[in-house]
């Protein structure tokens, strides 16, 4: 397997821990199976390392996530505002894990960037912001923060430590941000890191089914709802846009993580290149956006463009203000002007 590190920049990574006592790992607002698997494993390793790490998220994890191990020891900053600062404020190292800028973290932004511990930045995300960290260790061609995690264990030795409980979660990070290693999972190696998980014996067919088998009957008939009555197709049906509203959600007894995975089903038809989610936040007046596509149309430029977001060439997403109609005629106007490569 590759090194990710040169030998400086691993000393310099292994000083910065050696010299800490009290870590926090962070990770963006919204945090996906990549943002919650990456921080456990990450936390699993430290802790054999004998550092005291807590990990603090802005807000929940979907439901889906739960029964990932030691799940039930992340503090949430929108919950406790107070306890978690202090948290902060006590670190002498944080680790921003699955985000490649402070804005990631929204209500927690200011919290992290007035604390006086060093940061370093893993991550797999374009651009990231070097101003606001002492190390950014950055890979944006890997298939997950989780396999950064997992690289990094390898090279600082710590795989022959490795527990159970961190090597499901990294697997389940890995897992999650490729959709099941159906996209951006070419790489040879990733398959040789998945062997080398396994031999920690854990259970891949039962994390999968933990996290994709999970729903609940309203969540399905949730589904059959927006592709019969919300999806809508542009463009040669080369392009779709599905709605949902508060209303809608409430209608189907809504909860975190049911919109998972909804707005890949649309590119399973033929033909399809992009696929756009616009859903009514319910804790704050925006509207989310997420976007996927298939081959090279670059989701991550169009979600720059005109949804004050960004991510990867197949998968990104944004926010726009509402109302939601108006957002609707924005991602309209997003698809005629990438008419051209669709």
């Amino acid at each position: 397997m590759k090194q990710l590190l040169s030998n400086t920049e691993l000393f310099a990574l292994l000083q910065t821990i050696q010299q800490s006592k009290h870590i926090v790992i962070c990770a963006h607002r919204g945090p996906d199976g990549d943002a919650v698997g990456s921080s456990l494993g990450w936390a699993d390793y430290l802790t054999s390392l004998g550092k005291q790490v807590n990990i603090v998220l802005p807000n929940p994890f979907p439901d889906f996530l739960r029964w990932l191990p030691n799940s039930h020891l992340i503090h949430f900053y929108v919950k406790h505002e107070a306890a978690a600062t202090q948290i902060i404020n006590q670190a002498d190292l944080i680790f921003c894990l699955d985000f490649n800028s402070l804005s990631r973290l929204q209500e927690m932004q200011t919290a992290v960037a007035r604390a006086k511990a060093d940061k370093v930045i893993i991550d797999h995300h374009l651009d990231p912001d070097r101003t606001c960290a002492k190390q950014v260790i950055s890979f944006p061609s890997a298939s997950s923060t989780s396999e950064l995690v997992f690289r990094l264990i390898h090279q600082l030795g710590g795989f022959d430590s490795m527990t159970r409980n961190g090597a499901a979660c990294i697997y389940t990070g890995m897992m999650t941000d490729t959709g099941g290693f159906t996209y951006n999972s070419n790489n040879p190696e990733i398959y040789e890191i998945i062997s080398l998980l396994l031999t920690k014996e854990i259970d891949k067919d039962k994390i999968y089914r933990n996290v994709f088998n999970v729903y609940s009957a309203d969540r399905m008939r949730l589904t059959g709802y927006v592709l019969y009555e919300k999806l809508h197709f542009y463009a040669r049906n080369r392009a779709s846009i599905f709605t949902l509203t508060r209303e809608e959600m409430k209608r189907f007894n809504f909860i975190r993580g049911d919109a998972e995975g909804l707005v890949n089903m649309p590119l399973q038809v033929k033909g399809m290149r992009l696929s756009i989610s616009l859903r009514e936040d319910t804790e704050r007046d925006v509207v989310r956006v997420s976007l996927r596509s298939v081959d090279d149309f670059p989701c991550n430029k169009m979600a720059e463009e005109f949804f004050n977001g960004g991510g990867h060439l197949n998968a990104s997403g944004g926010e726009l203000p509402f109302p939601l109609e108006e957002a609707v005629k924005t991602a309209e106007r997003a698809i005629e002007a990438y008419s051209e490569k669709l």
